[in-house]
């Protein structure tokens, strides 16, 4: 009988069931890790994707359902182009190839598209996903809508353009108001007080159409109307026997919300008529006509006795082009200019439930 000692080890049953003990609690430690991780995703504000290196769908969370429309049953498994204008297609071969190539692409600004059509801005910052062996096998994609930072930018700029080029105007304007207050002046001292009272039109016109800056929401909140409005504008250009404009037809009361947008438009106009039309010689004047009929209001400028040869064509300025795009466009409605021998004629129509008659 062999000694003791001969016999063969039997195997470490408790050594072996440690080991598995820690293996199953590592795995389960990476599920509990994975299904943590994968909570974070879901409960994201932002969108967040993940798609293949052919460019398919793979993953999709409720942010990126809430930004692009989609539910996740329509989107996984769909080319990522389906998010794209055709006008940007040629990103998403260039994304793919940095990403193949182990690149990282942070906030890159681009435009999207929504399940209903609509276009969105968005910043995407796109990683390179890996296997366990560290092979890239795909791209995970975090989308966040700049829809609002990109507008608020849009409308700083506006802002600042038009804070130039009214500061240019406003010594232009003031320009031709002494021309205007010297001819009938029979005293330094009348002069004086012609200009006082102009100058305080003018500013009053100039408040009246940027609320925004100056924070006096005051006049929005009374009803306006639109002889009222027009009257304020053209005050800083009148003669003294009031032949230098006419207001003629039906009055009527501008919504609040009206206002500052057709305050900016009669303030341009007013403007270039003092600087290349018939504000800016004797004799020329103003005629301005309102009808309201069934379903159209209709609005005349008629500048008459204008100068032979306008400074500018049609005296419209790049300033004037985007003002007139963005009336139109609040009004829902047309503006037709036309350049005659005796001066600017404008037409603006629109359909006439956006002004009410003055109670």
């Amino acid at each position: 009988m062999p000694a003791l000692d001969d016999q063969p080890h039997l195997p470490d049953f408790e050594g072996r069931f440690l080991e598995l003990e820690e293996t199953v609690k590592a795995a389960r430690s990476g599920h509990d890790a994975a299904a943590f991780l994968a909570a974070i995703v879901e409960s994201s504000e932002d969108a967040i994707i993940s798609k293949s290196l052919t460019g398919t769908i793979t993953t999709w969370n409720k942010a990126a359902e809430r930004l692009f429309g989609y539910n996740v049953g329509e989107a996984v498994g769909q080319p990522v182009t389906m998010l794209i204008p055709e006008d940007r297609l040629d990103e998403e071969p260039g994304i793919l190839a940095r990403i193949r190539a182990g690149e990282r692409i942070q906030h890159f600004e681009t435009i999207r598209r929504r399940k209903d059509g609509t276009l969105i801005d968005v910043s995407l910052t796109v990683s390179p996903i890996r296997d366990r062996k560290g092979r890239i096998i795909g791209a995970s994609k975090i989308a966040r809508d700049i829809s609002e930072r990109r507008r608020a930018a849009e409308h700083q700029d506006l802002l600042l353009r038009e804070m130039h080029h009214r500061v240019k105007n406003l010594f232009a304007i003031t320009s031709s108001i002494i021309t205007l207050a010297a001819r009938n002046a029979s005293s330094a001292a009348a002069l004086a007080a012609d200009m006082k009272d102009r100058l305080v039109a003018l500013s009053r016109a100039h408040e009246m159409t940027l609320p925004s800056f100056t924070g006096d929401d005051a006049f929005r909140e009374r009803p306006a109307t639109l002889f009222q409005l027009l009257s304020s504008i053209l005050k800083p250009f009148a003669e003294e026997d009031g032949s230098r404009w006419t207001l003629s037809g039906e009055d009527i009361e501008v919504p609040k919300e009206h206002v500052t947008n057709l305050a900016l438009l009669f303030h341009e106009l007013a403007t270039n008529a003092a600087k290349y039309g018939a504000l800016s010689v004797p004799g020329g004047r103003l005629e301005i006509q309102a009808v309201s009929e069934a379903e159209t209001f209709h609005l005349l400028w008629k500048e008459i006795n204008g100068p032979d040869q306008p400074a500018a064509p049609g005296h419209q300025t790049g300033f004037g082009t985007r003002l007139e795009a963005m009336v139109t466009r609040t009004l829902q409605g047309e503006i037709i200019r036309e350049l005659r021998p005796e001066g600017l004629r404008l037409s603006l129509k629109a359909p006439a439930g956006f002004l009410t008659n003055p109670q």
